[in-house]
């Protein structure tokens, strides 16, 4: 491997695993400070570990640790995922798993009075934002804070099934235990938490997303060259004639990753500055689209 290759290689293994450490620690801070101030019940491997801890604690008197419980819910899962999606991919899920399972047993609970935060609303709201940041950073490292967003990946990838529908009655299943458990309210806040943690999760992350971009050009070859370089994906071109200056013109048809959009569109400008360039949002997509293989 080239000198220049082994340096980005190493920059790129260093910043994975500092956005993974620093999601780790957001993530358990969140535990420790939001969800416990607001005594919420997350969504997925996680929610259920705390239910049970909580379960442990007031009907058997003894309080389980955190840690044990999320990793013995995510092992059969990781296994999975090690043979079927990536190793790279695995292990740094589970240095997130591992990491933020440890801290939420282990930090302070100090961090509770220090933000003085004892409104279920306000709980649920901010920490449901901090827990999508925190899972949008790990998303970025190319890893996962395991539990639910394993068994999806693992269907959609195997399968190309989509299981959010079935993740989400889980999801309804924990929350509807821990209203008949304890109280309903708590549930209640803690269907606010995951609603935020879903929308915010849609801001600060687009990798999942696509948009579709019309570009009208004179200049059709170098810019499907550029959108194949920067992307990998495809194109496809219209002929057509501009009305009000009774031109020929090219329309390319491309329909890319939203988080691709904003470079590739300073990429297209820079080959031809006259191109004019619509992005609309793709809801559904049928058909062969390349999606970067994990690694």
């Amino acid at each position: 491997m080239p000198a220049g290759s082994k340096q980005k290689s190493w920059q790129y293994t260093a910043k994975r695993l500092t956005l993974i450490l620093l999601g780790s620690v957001l993530y358990a801070f969140d535990l420790k400070t939001f969800v416990r101030a607001g005594a919420l019940i997350p969504g997925g491997f996680s929610g259920l570990a705390l239910l049970i801890q909580e379960s442990c604690l007031r009907f058997g008197g003894f309080e389980a640790p955190y840690s044990i419980l999320n990793y013995a819910l995510n092992a059969v899962p990781v296994l999975i995922c090690f043979k079927v999606i990536g190793k790279k991919f695995t292990l740094y899920s589970c240095l997130m798993i591992v990491v933020s399972s440890l801290l939420t047993d282990f930090m302070p609970s100090m961090f509770i009075e220090f933000i003085q935060l004892h409104d279920n609303l306000l709980s649920a709201v901010f920490g449901g934002l901090l827990n999508a940041l925190a899972m949008s950073l790990c998303l970025t490292a190319g890893a996962t804070s395991g539990g639910t967003d394993f068994i999806a990946i693992f269907f959609a990838e195997k399968y190309h099934k989509d299981t959010w529908n079935y993740i989400f009655a889980g999801n309804f299943l924990i929350l509807a235990v821990a209203g008949f458990l304890f109280t309903l309210d708590k549930a209640l806040y803690s269907i606010i938490f995951q609603f935020t943690t879903t929308i915010a999760l849609s801001f600060f992350y687009r990798g999942y997303q696509q948009n579709t971009l019309f570009i009208i050009t004179n200049k059709p070859d170098e810019i499907y060259k550029v959108i194949y370089e920067k992307t990998n994906h495809g194109g496809t071109s219209f002929k057509g004639v501009g009305h009000y200056m009774k031109t020929e013109r090219t329309m390319l048809y491309s329909v890319v990753s939203a988080d691709q959009v904003a470079p590739l569109i300073t990429a297209i400008q820079n080959v031809d500055p006259d191109s004019f360039i619509n992005v609309l949002k793709t809801e559904t997509i049928t058909g062969r689209f390349y999606l970067s293989p994990r690694d």
